[in-house]
Order: structure tokens, then C-alpha cells, then sequence
């Protein structure tokens, strides 16, 4: 994990008092945490990314993958300030090209996604990007997916983590998997 420096008044705290929980979605039990709050706040926005380019500029990362929908958010932008190009993990029937795809299991069923065949070459560095890491599912299927194109090497991010769920003993151990804000599930819950 890294840390919220302080920069321009913001922290950590500031951030959270802007994160929207969103309590029984998208079913009884979940408290969501909508980053979308984030998002819409330039200043927000602004600090999550710049943050983030300062953990990952001297990786020699060369592709940011974000998954959808939200990793494409930061993710986007991240790559322009890396300098990195910007491949979209999706979900079935979004891409128009030759594909490569991984089926997961979800907490309540399977899933697929899906990368075009021409994405990724053995000469990247990679950053997976997400908004999330809960359960850890779909992160865990981005990094194999993109495993399969046998890169240099895979950084996986999330901006938040919710360590109640304990989802990166899902990836294997030389996988680095590093988060924004940790926090658990039911924190900032009154």
C-alpha cells in the first residue's frame, strides 16, 4: 500500500469524507463504495491520479490496462501521464476484434472478460488499474488475462482495497498488488 501525502490541503480523511457509501448495492449487505463521488471532484480526481503517477512513473510501465467500467477512468489518464498506452479490459461482446478471454467466478456466478489478441506484446510493463478490490475476482482475471501475454512485468493497483476480504492472498505471490486507501468494508459506516 501506499499513502495519501498531503498536497495542496488534501489527505486521506479529505478523500474519504468524499466517498459515497451506498449501503445494500448492488445486493442486501453490500455497503458500496461509489468512486464515482471521487471522480466528479476535480480536486479529488486530480490528487487520486497525480498520486498515483508518483508511485509508478520510474516503473518503466509501457500499457495501463483498465477494467471496466471504472478502471478505464483513471486508468486513461494515467497512461497519458505515463506516457503508456491504454488497453480496455471488457466485458463479453464490447470489443470489435480478435480476442483473448478468461472466465472467473464471481460471488454470485461466473464472468468473462476480454482483451483484443494484438493488446499487450513481451516487451510491456504493465499496470492493471481499477477502482476496487473487494472480493478480488475480476482484478484476479485482469492479471490473468494479461499473464497470458507473458509481459515483462505486471503491477496491479486499486484505488481502494477493502482488506476485510483478504483478496490479494488470491494473487500469486510474486504478483504486485498495491492500493490507494485500504480500508474495511463497513468503515465510515455510522
Amino acid at each position: 500500500m501506499f499513502h495519501v501525502k498531503q498536497k495542496d490541503n488534501m489527505s486521506k480523511q479529505d478523500l474519504l469524507k468524499h466517498l459515497r457509501n451506498i449501503p445494500d448495492y448492488p445486493m442486501t449487505g453490500v455497503q458500496f463504495k461509489d468512486v464515482t463521488s471521487w471522480f466528479m471532484n476535480p480536486k479529488d480526481l486530480r490528487e487520486i491520479t497525480d498520486e498515483l503517477y508518483e508511485f509508478y512513473k520510474d516503473k518503466g510501465i509501457t500499457k495501463v490496462c483498465g477494467v471496466e467500467s471504472r478502471g478505464f477512468i483513471v486508468g486513461t489518464a494515467l497512461a497519458y501521464k505515463l506516457n503508456a498506452g491504454f488497453v480496455p479490459i471488457r466485458k463479453p461482446g464490447k470489443l470489435p476484434y480478435e480476442k483473448v478471454s478468461v472466465e472467473y467466478k464471481k460471488e454470485y456466478g461466473t464472468d468473462r472478460i476480454e482483451m483484443h489478441r494484438d493488446s499487450i506484446t513481451e516487451d510491456d510493463v504493465v499496470l492493471i488499474h481499477d477502482d476496487l478490490l473487494a472480493t478480488g475476482g475480476t482484478l484476479r482475471a485482469s492479471y490473468d488475462i494479461v499473464k497470458m501475454f507473458n509481459p515483462k512485468k505486471i503491477y496491479v493497483n486499486c484505488i481502494i482495497e477493502l482488506t476485510n476480504f483478504h483478496s490479494k492472498e488470491k494473487f500469486p505471490a510474486d504478483a504486485q498488488v498495491d492500493s490507494f486507501i485500504e480500508m474495511d468494508e463497513f468503515d465510515g459506516i455510522d
